[in-house]
């Protein structure tokens, strides 16, 4: 079991660069794989990365590599989102997922769900 809350989220210029954080209340974090997913209003929740659980593994979709990097501190049960060169596309809500199940792409893979943060790319 596990709960996930995610931090972070607030309005930034394009270009700008942006952190956010998911807190993890579980006693073994560290076995889990770990991902972010977004979704913005009218579309369908998308991939974002995801790391494994010692986090030896990452992947990123096409729209965020290079850009994005995620990384996690199994110390701390956080995982992080370092968000650079934003830009209007990466409006969304983002949320943060957690599995014991393979470090898929596919939302369906992942057990536990935070809330979302909102993340607004706007001048």
């Amino acid at each position: 079991q596990a709960q996930l809350e995610e931090s972070g989220g607030r309005l930034v210029q394009p270009g700008g660069s942006l952190s956010l954080s998911c807190a993890v209340s579980t006693r073994n974090f560290e076995i889990y794989n770990m991902a972010w997913f977004r979704q913005a209003p009218g579309k369908e929740r998308e991939f974002v990365a995801a790391i494994n659980w010692l986090a030896k593994e990452t992947r990123y979709s096409d729209s965020v590599s290079g850009r994005f990097t995620v990384s996690r501190n199994n110390t701390k049960n956080t995982l992080y989102l370092q968000m650079n060169n934003q830009g209007p596309q990466d409006t969304a809500v983002y949320h943060c997922a957690a599995t014991t199940g393979p470090m898929g792409t596919n939302a369906h893979g992942y057990y536990y769900w935070g809330q979302g943060t909102q993340v607004t790319v706007s001048s």
